[in-house]
């Protein structure tokens, strides 16, 4: 008997669906919905309902397992528990762009790594300009990062108007800044190191590299070896979510098989699948070969990318935005901005940022170090660097190691960050979406 056809939708569901399916086919989408969730918090941290933001994201949360006992309050649990997963993605998006990505040849990777060294460098020695010898100089490193997430969702609203090249060039770019603000947060701001603690992670590390050695696909065996990893980072003083980018680095980046030996037997299922005769067990072991087969030529890597990228990107994120965003502006005024420590952030997002990736990019490429991006015009690369002034995410995770328990500084900080990324992302779409195009895509004959 022929199965049942599942029962139509309802034409009233299919309407109030499409827009939410057509949101996340958008690639700005992950972006769009984090931009939503910093405003959400602002204004709820600014209502009558106040109140029970604080109480939401301050309540306490106690864990025990096995006998050990955590207590934190919802805010900490996200920005250092959940956020692990957040660093786990850029660990494997890393490893991936270095193995088979744009950063997989020095040549290739060169001119990203160079505007990233200046749009990371000129940016700190702005915020230091107005914050040194002051209690908030520890922030230097705030105003380096560069969202990925929002500022590729912003060159994604301006599809036809960057050269595709220059899209690829930021992201590379991102992704180096990501590796310095790792290494910033891994070096500056632990809590001071023990030996202990930093033995047993290189010992969990070693055994992450034999999985890695021996090709171990269980996602099981990592979810263990990382939260292993996750406890004896935080006792050995390293940020404990930077055991999420070890992580992400030893799983396997590389097929099994060659893909032409499986695409042979792959053909040799198909065809076996055709011919069998009208049985459906027959005809589902021949289907179960061939994903096992599929199985082996995409990498872990890939696959592990593929499943958290849409739990980081919808769910992970927006959380660590609506935690971390919510700013009370009860008493603030305009003189506010021109305090040392906002003041520094704002210039070395928007003014930092750019002078520093433009200037960088552009004298790499007059040193004949490499070649402009797609031949762009001087026009777009300048837009694509203020965008780049975009620092959310990680400029956040930053403020908050930073400026632990110092509430004031904090607010300071974050206040410059919403502005300063805000700043970036209006001038630079307007420069992008009023300026010159670039060179169009090449055609394919």
């Amino acid at each position: 008997m022929e199965p049942r056809p599942p029962p139509p939708v309802p034409a009233l569901f299919q309407v109030a669906l499409a827009p939410l399916q057509a949101f996340f086919r958008l690639e700005a989408s992950s972006g769009i919905l984090l931009a939503l969730c910093a405003v959400a918090a602002l204004v709820w941290a600014n209502s009558p309902w106040a109140p029970l933001y604080t109480a939401l994201f301050d309540a306490p949360l106690a864990l025990e397992i096995a006998g050990f006992r955590g207590a934190f309050t919802f805010r900490e649990f996200v920005n250092d528990g959940w956020m692990t997963l957040f660093f786990f993605l850029v660990g494997m998006e890393i490893k991936r762009e270095l193995s088979a990505g744009e950063l997989r040849t020095p040549a290739r990777a060169l001119l990203p790594l160079i505007a990233a060294l200046g749009g990371m460098v000129v940016p700190a020695l702005l915020y230091m300009a107005f914050n040194a010898g002051t209690p908030a100089a520890g922030g230097w490193a705030i105003p380096m990062a560069t969202d990925i997430a929002f500022s590729i969702g912003c060159l994604t609203l301006l599809k036809g108007r960057v050269s595709h090249p220059l899209v690829v060039f930021l992201t590379a770019l991102a992704i180096f800044d990501d590796i310095g603000g790792i290494l910033v947060i891994a070096f500056f701001y632990g809590t001071g190191v023990h030996a202990e603690g930093l033995v047993a992670a290189g010992g969990v590390a070693l055994l992450l590299g034999v999985c890695n050695r021996f090709y171990v696909r269980n996602g099981l065996v990592y979810a263990v070896l990382g939260a292993a990893l996750w406890y004896t980072m935080h006792h050995g003083g390293v940020h404990a979510t930077l055991s999420g980018v070890v992580l992400g680095m030893f799983i396997p980046a590389r097929p099994t098989r060659p893909g032409r030996e499986v695409l042979r037997e792959l053909a040799t299922y198909v065809t076996r699948c055709v011919e069998a005769p009208e049985d459906e067990s027959v005809r589902g072991a021949q289907l179960l070969a061939i994903e096992e087969q599929l199985e082996d030529i995409e990498p872990p890597l890939n696959r592990f990318v593929h499943l958290w990228h849409g739990y980081v990107g919808y769910a992970i994120i927006p959380l660590f935005a609506l935690a971390n965003s919510g700013i009370s502006l009860a008493g603030m005024s305009l003189a506010d901005l021109g305090r040392p420590l906002p003041l520094g952030i704002i210039v070395g997002l928007f003014v930092g940022k750019q002078l520093g990736i433009f200037l960088f990019t552009w004298g790499a490429v007059k040193a004949k170090v490499s070649p402009m991006p797609g031949g762009a015009p001087l026009s777009q690369l300048h837009g694509v660097a203020v965008v780049a002034g975009i620092g959310f995410t990680v400029a956040l995770f930053v403020a908050n190691l930073a400026f632990a328990g110092k509430e004031a500084l904090l607010t300071e900080a974050k206040l410059g960050i919403l502005l300063g990324s805000l700043l970036s992302a209006v001038v630079g779409y307007g420069l992008l979406r009023f300026g010159r195009r670039g060179p169009p895509a090449p055609t394919v004959s």
